[in-house]
C-alpha cells in the first residue's frame, strides 16, 4: 500500500528550476500527460528529461496515446551513429522536457515496433504528435538540424 509518504519504484525526485525545491513526481500521473508543478513555487517541473525506453508492448500507450508529441529514436547498441547520436538526444529531451517527450525503441529487442514503422536503417527518427507520423529522420543529425525539424511541434 502507497502511503501520502511512499514512493513507488518509477516515481522521480524533481529539481524545480525556478526555485530548487526537491518534489515527488509520481510517475503514474506522468504517464497520462499531466504537467506537474513544484510544490513550493508552482512552476512547471520538467519530467521527461531523459529518453524513456519504450517496447513493443509499450509503444501504443507511450507514443500513440501520448498527449505530448513524442520522437522515437530506434536504434541497436552495435551502430555506431546511433550512439554518436544519444548525446544529443540526452540534451534535447533535457531542452524540450514538457513540450516533446524523447522515447528510444532497441530494434533489436522491439522488431515488432521496427517493422511495424517499417524501419529500414538505423538510426531512425520518427515525430508522433496526436498518434499520428508527422516526420521521419533517418540517419545522425547535427543537433542543430534535429532542433530545426522539430519547431514545428515543440
Amino acid at each position: 500500500m502507497k502511503g501520502p509518504l511512499s514512493m513507488a519504484a518509477d516515481d522521480e525526485i524533481v529539481k524545480c528550476a525556478a526555485c530548487g525545491a526537491k518534489n515527488r513526481v509520481a510517475a503514474d500521473r506522468v504517464q497520462q500527460d499531466l504537467q506537474p508543478v513544484c510544490g513550493e513555487c508552482g512552476a512547471a517541473l520538467a519530467t521527461h528529461a531523459h529518453p524513456v525506453t519504450v517496447t513493443d508492448q509499450t509503444f501504443e500507450r507511450d507514443v500513440l496515446q501520448s498527449k505530448m508529441p513524442v520522437l522515437v529514436d530506434l536504434w541497436a547498441p552495435w551502430c555506431g551513429p546511433c550512439r554518436m547520436l544519444a548525446p544529443t538526444l540526452e540534451a534535447v529531451a533535457r531542452e524540450k522536457a514538457g513540450r516533446l517527450r524523447v522515447a528510444k525503441v532497441n530494434v533489436d529487442e522491439n522488431p515488432v515496433t521496427a517493422n511495424r514503422l517499417g524501419v529500414q536503417g538505423i538510426p531512425t527518427m520518427i515525430l508522433f504528435k496526436d498518434g499520428s507520423e508527422v516526420d521521419r529522420i533517418v540517419g545522425a543529425v547535427p543537433k542543430s538540424t534535429l532542433l530545426r525539424r522539430l519547431e514545428a511541434v515543440a
